[in-house]
């Protein structure tokens, strides 16, 4: 999750007149018919040039304005969360030497990539002004792409490069030729200044927020994007990183769109979706396995706009989530939060042929909750079975503005604590952890079973993953970052301290609580890193010839706080808890980021080797 996560699909642009006259070849001739064309074509000349000059003046004025106005100020941020500032673009290669351990003879072959945020400038920033002041989301800034490519020689020798490049859209290199911050962070703090905000990038930039592309990489007929939510997907170059343009379904898709599309199972079509403060609010789209053409576009027709960062797919249906945390431009003018988390408002998940219309779509009524990223969802005889990483309340936006974030954030990430007698209860203080959940729907009778997967004192978890051959259907194992309780950013922003593997098929033992709650919970097996070290980016890989579900690798990038050193841990998803197999020391630090994804591919003769 990432970027402002305020899709606004509104572009100003000034019209010029389509016809550019040639006077001269009018002036030959002495056909009076033409006299009151020609007038007219002096008439659209004078008009143009005066749009121009009258464009050109607004906008001066406009940054005038905003120049004296606005003052951009650092973001703060929690001084312990020491890999969060930004890095400096490599742009070429570097092959790595020093490899802990040995990387498996069955690794594949490919590309391990990782998003996230990495500012422009030094870092966020806020702004101050007449109208208050206006923030971004933790979230936010620039995406840069971490890469590390894993290249077998004849001889079975690994040759293994790392490289790290911005993503490069249209706003980023705005914002780079201007040489200084210029769009107004639009999304938190006060409403009139973040309303102003809104209205002076639109006027300026014909946009009203910068499309970061910081949140996720994915592959779909043998291309790879950068995406995020509020915006359209960038091609990327595996090889070297360089951004190649817009995604837009050679222009069937006009707006935004999800940074977690699916392949639908069987067919490889990919289902996405966009969502937009204005109506229609969510638009669902299938794009052809060849990644050419739009096959269906739908509008929901649902009256609010929920923050859906992610689509579900089974064999036959399309998920969608309409949950509470809800981007709202009316809230915002009456002075609200433009984004904001409802904790008593209504939930549901709506349940969708592949290719149907709004009126096709079953509805299911659930509690209230928070579930950004879902692990599976699957057909099972009558139900649709939806697993997601769900909790009770949004580290987006955080607190309301008269709150202190520095102040409400640590006491909603406290320690868990075992609550005797109900495993579904929980405390206030552990509202932002997420857990493993499930949601059983029956299509047929429209009831709902819902349920904890884990006990509440078990770690939060997030960033969950499965084996990608199994989304859709019904799978045995995932996978999840752990967050650290005791070092979570003050901010809001999550640390992990270790990965878990769940075991969905398994009973957990061991648990002090009622004999009917206990064997309702799942196996959990936890890979813990050192004291002081963080991963970023998990991602599962497959072994190449894997029987299992679970042969092969979980692979991330981890940070270790004490000796600012970054690099990238392997461990072996058949010996979850025991030492990683590798541990592959970057040319480099790698900052705090979000998603990773491994993507096979040949490359030798493709890469530097020594």
């Amino acid at each position: 999750m990432a970027s402002s996560y305020v899709p606004f699909q509104v572009h100003c642009c000034f019209k010029k007149p389509s016809i550019k006259p040639n006077f001269d070849a009018y002036k030959t001739t002495k056909l009076s018919s033409f006299k009151p064309f020609l007038r007219e074509l002096q008439l659209a000349f004078r008009i143009d040039v005066l749009s121009k000059a009258v464009k050109n003046t607004s906008i001066k004025l406009i940054d005038a304005f905003v120049d004296s106005t606005f003052q951009f100020v650092d973001y703060t941020l929690d001084l312990s969360q020491t890999n969060s500032a930004p890095v400096d673009e490599l742009r070429e290669a570097t092959i790595v030497t020093n490899i802990d351990g040995e990387i498996p003879s069955g690794f594949p072959e490919g590309v391990y990539i990782r998003n996230g945020p990495n500012p422009l400038f030094g870092g966020l920033k806020s702004t101050k002004s007449l109208f208050g002041r206006s923030s971004p989301l933790w979230v936010e800034g620039e995406g840069m792409l971490h890469a590390l490519y894993f290249s077998k020689g004849i001889n079975g020798s690994w040759t293994v490069v790392y490289n790290n490049r911005y993503v490069e859209t249209e706003t980023f290199m705005l914002e780079k030729q201007q040489n200084k911050p210029s769009f107004l962070p639009a999304v938190e703090g006060d409403s009139l200044a973040v309303l102003s905000a809104f209205l002076l990038n639109l006027l300026r930039f014909g946009k009203p927020y910068k499309n970061t592309s910081n949140t996720n990489v994915f592959e779909h007929s043998g291309k790879f994007y950068s995406s995020v939510e509020n915006d359209l997907p960038q091609e990327i170059d595996i090889l070297t990183l360089e951004t190649l343009g817009n995604w837009d379904v050679n222009g069937a898709w006009n707006r935004s769109f999800t940074a977690h599309p699916k392949k639908a199972p069987g067919t490889g079509e990919l289902v996405t979706m966009g969502i937009a403060a204005t109506k229609p609010f969510v638009e669902v789209g299938v794009i052809s396995a060849d990644g050419n053409k739009l096959v269906h576009k739908v509008d929901l027709k649902i009256d609010r706009c929920p923050f859906c960062h992610e689509i579900g797919v089974t064999k036959s249906y399309n998920v969608f989530m309409d949950f509470p945390l809800t981007i709202d431009i009316g809230r915002l003018i009456r002075g609200g939060q433009l984004l904001k988390y409802e904790r008593e408002g209504y939930a549901r998940i709506g349940i969708m042929p592949r290719y149907g219309d709004a009126d096709s779509i079953k509805w299911f009524k659930v509690k209230p909750n928070c579930t950004f990223h879902i692990i599976n969802c699957f057909q099972d005889g009558d139900e649709v079975v939806v697993w997601g990483s769900r909790a009770l309340a949004s580290v987006i936006p955080g607190p309301d503005p008269n709150l202190e974030k520095f102040e409400w954030f640590p006491t909603k990430f406290r320690p868990g604590e075992r609550i005797e007698g109900s495993v579904d209860s929980i405390s206030d203080d552990q509202l932002l952890f997420h857990r493993p959940y499930e949601w059983k729907l029956n299509m047929q009778t429209g009831d709902v079973k819902e349920r904890y997967l884990i006990g509440s004192n078990h770690f939060p978890m997030e960033f969950p993953m499965i084996n990608g051959a199994f989304t859709g259907i019904k799978n045995k194992y995932g996978y999840t970052q752990v967050c650290h309780c005791d070092s979570s950013s003050a901010t809001g922003m999550g640390r992990f301290r270790g990965l878990a593997k769940l075991y969905f098929e398994e009973p957990n033992t061991g648990i002090s609580l009622g004999e009917n709650q206990a064997k309702e919970l799942i196996k959990v097996e936890y890979h813990m890193f050192e004291e002081n070290t963080y991963c970023t980016g998990a991602t599962f890989v497959p072994k190449e010839g894997g029987v299992e579900e679970d042969d092969g690798w979980i692979i991330t990038f981890v940070h270790h706080e004490n000796s600012d050193i970054s690099q990238a841990y392997m461990i072996d998803t058949k010996n979850f808890s025991g030492e990683a197999v590798a541990k592959i020391t970057v040319p480099g630090r790698v900052p705090d980021g979000f998603h990773g994804a491994f993507m096979p591919i040949q490359l030798q003769n493709k890469i530097t080797r020594e």
